[in-house]
């Protein structure tokens, strides 16, 4: 039996009506639609990871590595487990939340912060391992899961205007348009931002990989033709190549030993919430496009796909990155007739083999790196579609939840602020006995947090 047979056996490709050099070629769409990873994770990242003795540039590469192995980790597991075609990676907006809530605005170390992503995977491991999914998705508001995915893309792409400096702080009104066209750096981005829309919106596979090499290979150009001195649009030195991530990896365990208990549960339950409800949405979302879901809407075994989530985010803590989600960049793959998880085992090998690349992610610029959120973000919008606007607490709790998260710069705070008006709106309404009593357990615990955190009480 030759390697071909040997797969289709092992993964049931003729049983999912599928053959094998489909799947590979799924795979290969796969990857490319969500490798922009590698390069925008350590970007965002590498601003609130900072290891004594080393450069931003060597960290960025460290990162890199963490991002490619918790990425091939989760995803083989999926591959080999549940036999689904998705892939897994860390996931953009809860590394954002990572970098510039939990650690650059809470001030938690990011050791502490890798620390609440590691129990988080733990938790949701357990969780999964007995069957709690059901219970978990019942506690939190319909509203709040609806529109948690636009709240984030709004967060991602309040952060990737400021990176591109397309919006600038401003003493009068906060914020405002930035002198983009007297800016080499706003215009390169705002023109690969608009390269990047047209290959999208063109249906191109791989149009943020292809924007973000494009972009970054134009400002390059320009530095190495004169036009701009270096450090202006490029990175003014390049660090050596890093391998060695053991400055990173295992360093939740440290983190471990400085924890404030109050902050540390809501880090955690942030963490929890939205990669639970984001890889639970991705899941169902991704397999309406390969037919995967049975006659009720659910996708059978699902725990299986959670439980390579969950493996995921608990190796990707340990190695040194943020959680690691279900991508909705899947969804390529499935079109292209990935159905098995050869799809998933080819993405995964194609993350190993970028392992090549890694002294080149340094010399991308922020600018070409940071498309890729503003680009993710408009799409995630669509979520907005799903909530009822017409119902007063699905309209507060969802308004509040899209809202609060750019505005507060938090993930977390939307949840909360969505969370507790959900119960109170209905307590308005006269509908309170629609509210489950963990609700307003919730509700009433996250109301004594804040007090106390906007007092000063607590960090």
């Amino acid at each position: 039996m030759g390697l071909t047979d040997t797969l289709a056996a092992r993964f049931d490709v003729e049983g999912h009506d599928s053959d094998v050099r489909t799947e590979l070629i799924a795979g290969l769409t796969t990857f490319l639609a969500m490798s922009y990873i590698i390069v925008v994770n350590p970007a965002i990242l590498s601003e609130a990871i900072q290891i004594e003795g080393y450069g931003q540039g060597e960290v960025f590469q460290m990162i890199a590595i963490a991002t490619i192995l918790s990425a091939a980790i989760a995803t083989a597991v999926m591959a080999l487990y549940a036999n689904r075609p998705f892939g897994l990676a860390p996931g953009l907006g809860l590394n954002a939340f990572f970098a510039y809530t939990v650690v650059l605005g809470l001030g938690v170390p990011w050791q502490t912060a890798l620390a609440a992503v590691f129990v988080e995977g733990v938790l949701f491991m357990l969780l999964t391992v007995v069957g709690a999914r059901e219970y978990v998705i019942r506690l939190f508001p319909e509203p709040v899961k609806r529109s948690v995915g636009a709240g984030i893309g709004l967060f991602l792409l309040f952060i990737g205007f400021q990176e591109l400096q397309i919006v600038v702080p401003d003493d009068a009104t906060l914020v405002t348009l930035g002198g983009i066209f007297g800016n080499p750096w706003a215009i390169l981005g705002l023109l690969g931002l608009a390269f990047t829309f047209g290959l999208w919106a063109r249906g191109i596979t791989g149009s943020i990989v292809i924007g973000i090499l494009t972009t970054a290979a134009v400002g390059w150009g320009l530095t190495l033709a004169g036009v701009f001195g270096r450090g202006a649009i490029t990175p003014e030195t390049l660090p050596s190549a890093q391998y060695d991530i053991s400055p990173l990896a295992g360093a939740f365990v440290d983190g471990l030993g400085q924890i404030d208990p109050l902050t540390f549960v809501l880090v955690v339950f942030t963490f929890f919430f939205v990669d639970f409800f984001d890889t639970a949405g991705t899941l169902i979302g991704v397999s309406q496009f390969g037919d995967f879901l049975d006659d009720d809407g659910d996708l059978p075994d699902m725990d299986k796909p959670l439980m390579a989530d969950a493996v995921g985010t608990t190796a990707g803590a340990v190695l040194g990155t943020s959680t690691v989600t279900t991508y909705i960049e899947s969804s390529t793959g499935v079109e292209e007739g990935g159905r098995t998880g050869l799809t998933a085992l080819a993405v995964a090998l194609l993350f190993l083999a970028s392992l090549v690349v890694i002294p080149v992610v340094a010399a991308i610029p922020a600018y070409a790196s940071f498309i890729a959120l503003i680009v993710v973000g408009v799409m995630m919008l669509q979520g907005l579609v799903e909530v009822d606007w017409n119902d007063p607490a699905w309209a507060v709790s969802a308004g509040l939840t899209v809202t609060v998260m750019p505005f507060a710069y938090s993930i977390a705070d939307g949840l909360a602020a969505g969370i507790i008006a959900y119960p109170l709106i209905k307590v308005a309404v006269g509908e309170y006995d629609e509210v489950a009593l963990g609700q307003y357990v919730i509700a009433a615990l996250l109301v004594v947090y804040y007090v106390l955190q906007t007092r000063g009480v607590i960090l």
